[in-house]
C-alpha cells in the first residue's frame, strides 16, 4: 500500500491524510517504526520499553477498521511515545527509578486514555531521569539517552527520551512533562517542538498535587501542526483535575493553519535582562531568529520586565514541591535515589514556613510585573536553552562562555521563569551551531493564550522552515 514510501519521518498530519486516502495502513506504519527503533534506539536509548506486540495488535485492529470504512478519530493509527513517568495500563512504567523497576500500572493516566480514545497507538515508553528530575536524561534503570546529533552529548532532561525518539524518526508524536523546562530544554537540544501549555489546559490525573501549577504535560512533535493536533485531543476539562478548564480545541487546530504575526508587537530578550548567562553562539542564532518575526510584519523590540525575583522564587517553591513528592522516600530509600533529587528534597525540608510564604509573595509580585509588561505586547521571545547540549556524563551544564556555572539553577531560568508565571511557552528549532547542534527559540504567550503561541510558532516555521535533516545517529 505504501508504494515504497518512507514512513519514518512522516508527520502525524500527513499520516492522517494518507489513512483517509487509503494509501497507507496503520500496520505498515507501526512495522516501519518498530524497524526504525530496532535500528536506531540502541545508539540513543530513547525508548526504554517498546510495546512491540501490543502496538502491532492495535495496528492490525486499526487496519481492519480502515478496510471496513469505519469513521476515523483524530489520531487514528498514529504511533505515540509516552514518557516513562506517565502511567500506561499493562505497560511497564518505572519513573526512571529502581524503586519502580518492575512496576506495571493497572490504569492509564488520563492523558494516555485520551490519546488512545483518539485512535493513537502507544508505541512505547521514553526515557526520563528519576522521577523526571534533572536536565540530563539518565537513570539507574536504563542509563543515559544520547543526543541524536552527537552521541557524546545529552538529549536534555527530563523529556530527553521523547525528544530523541522524535528527532530520529522513531515516532511522530511524543508526550512530555515540564516543571522548569523539562520538555522545552530537550526539544531545543534535539531539534524538535515542545509545548509547555497553560496549567490546566491538559488535565493531570493521577497527580499527588492536584493544585500544582508548575508541573504540566505537553505535546512534543517535529512540526507545529503535529503539536497542535496532539494537543487538541489532550486538552479539555476533567473533574479529577481541579485546575482544568473548558477550551475550544478547534481554535488550537486552526491556529497553525493561519500562520501570521503581521501587526503584532513582540518583545525579546536573550538573557532576561542579564539574569542568565547565555552562550555567545546561542545568542547570535536567537537574535537572527528574532528578525524572522520582523520580516513577517511584526514590530519587535528588545525589552524585558524585571525578572530579578525569579531565582528566589524558584529556590523556595521548588523545595516545597520536592518535599511534597519525595520526602516520604528519604528515610528508607535515600541510598538508591538520585543524588540531586535527595539534595533538593533536603533543601526543601530545611525551609521555614516564613520562607515558603515569602516565595509565594515574591511570585505574586513577579507575576504583576510580567502581566503589566505583556498588557500591550502579544509575545515574548527568548532562547530556550542557554547553551548547546553538554557532555552526557555531566549532570548539568558546568560552564558558559568559559565561565563556571556550578549547581545553581541559573542555567534553567530561561524556561523556569515562565513556569513560575504559568504562561504558555513553546520551543521550536531556530538554527544550528557551527558544530551542527540544534538551538531552540522559546515563544511565550499571555495567560492562556496557547492558540496565539501556536499561531506564532507556525508563522516562524513557515518563514524559516527547518526541513528535517536526519541526525547522524539516525543515518
Amino acid at each position: 500500500m505504501t508504494g515504497g514510501r518512507d514512513l519514518t519521518f512522516t508527520s502525524a498530519v500527513e499520516l492522517a491524510r494518507l489513512y483517509r486516502a487509503r494509501k497507507v495502513s496503520p500496520l505498515e506504519v507501526v512495522q516501519a517504526l518498530i524497524e526504525r527503533v530496532d535500528a536506531v534506539n540502541p545508539k540513543v536509548n530513547a525508548i526504554v520499553t517498546l510495546a512491540r506486540e501490543a502496538a502491532l495488535w492495535d495496528a492490525r485492529r486499526a487496519t481492519a477498521a480502515l478496510k471496513r470504512g469505519a469513521a476515523l478519530p483524530p489520531l487514528f493509527g498514529v504511533p505515540v511515545g509516552i514518557k516513562d513517568v506517565t502511567p500506561t495500563r499493562g505497560l511497564r512504567t518505572t519513573f526512571g527509578s529502581k524503586l519502580f523497576e518492575d512496576h506495571v500500572p493497572e490504569d492509564d493516566a488520563l492523558v494516555v486514555r485520551r490519546l488512545r480514545d483518539a485512535g493513537a497507538i502507544i508505541l512505547g515508553k521514553t526515557n526520563t531521569p528519576e522521577f523526571a528530575f534533572g536536565p540530563n536524561t539518565t537513570n539507574a534503570v536504563f542509563g543515559a539517552t544520547r543526543n541524536p546529533w552527537n552521541l557524546a552529548l545529552t538529549a536534555g532532561g527530563s523529556s530527553g527520551g521523547s525528544a530523541a525518539a522524535l528527532a530520529t524518526g522513531m515516532c511522530p508524536l511524543a508526550e512530555g512533562t515540564d516543571l522548569g523546562g523539562s520538555l522545552r530544554g530537550p526539544a531545543s537540544y534535539c531539534g524538535v517542538v515542545g509545548f509547555r501549555t497553560s496549567p490546566g489546559l491538559i488535565p493531570r490525573h493521577p497527580s499527588v498535587l492536584a493544585w500544582d501549577t508548575y508541573s504540566v504535560e505537553g505535546p512534543m512533535a517535529r512540526t507545529v501542526g503535529d503539536t497542535a493536533l496532539m494537543l487538541s485531543v489532550m486538552a479539555g476539562p476533567d473533574d479529577r483535575s481541579p485546575l482544568s478548564y473548558d477550551v475550544d480545541t478547534r481554535e488550537l487546530l486552526r491556529a497553525p493553519r493561519t500562520p501570521s504575526v503581521k501587526g503584532w508587537r513582540i518583545a525579546w530578550s536573550a538573557d532576561l535582562g542579564g539574569l542568565v548567562m547565555v552562550d555567545d553562539e546561542v545568542r547570535a542564532i536567537f537574535e537572527r531568529a528574532v528578525q524572522v518575526f520582523a520580516a513577517a510584519g511584526a514590530t519587535v523590540e528588545a525589552a524585558c520586565p524585571d525578572m530579578s525575583d525569579v531565582p528566589e522564587i524558584v529556590r523556595l517553591t521548588r523545595g516545597l514541591l520536592m518535599v511534597a513528592r519525595h520526602a516520604d522516600k528519604l528515610p528508607e530509600h535515600r541510598a538508591v535515589l538520585q543524588a540531586g533529587l535527595v539534595e533538593n528534597t533536603e533543601q526543601g525540608l530545611a525551609l521555614s514556613s516564613r520562607e515558603i510564604a515569602s516565595g509565594e509573595l515574591l511570585r505574586t509580585r513577579q507575576w504583576n510585573r510580567v502581566r503589566e509588561f505583556l498588557s500591550d505586547r502579544d509575545l515574548f521571545l527568548t532562547p530556550t536553552a542557554a547553551t548547546p547540549p553538554f557532555p552526557v556524563e555531566q549532570p548539568h551544564v558546568t560552564e558558559i562562555n568559559g565561565r563556571p556555572v556550578g549547581k545553581a539553577m541559573q542555567r534553567s531560568f530561561l524556561t523556569y521563569a515562565f513556569s513560575v508565571m504559568g504562561l504558555p511557552a513553546i520551543s521550536v528549532p531556530c538554527g544550528f551551531t557551527r558544530a551542527g547542534l540544534p538551538v531552540g527559540l522559546q515563544i511565550v504567550g499571555k495567560r492562556r493564550a496557547d492558540a496565539t503561541v501556536l499561531r506564532a510558532a507556525a508563522a516562524f516555521e513557515a518563514a524559516q522552515p527547518w526541513a528535517h535533516t536526519t541526525p547522524p545517529a539516525a543515518s
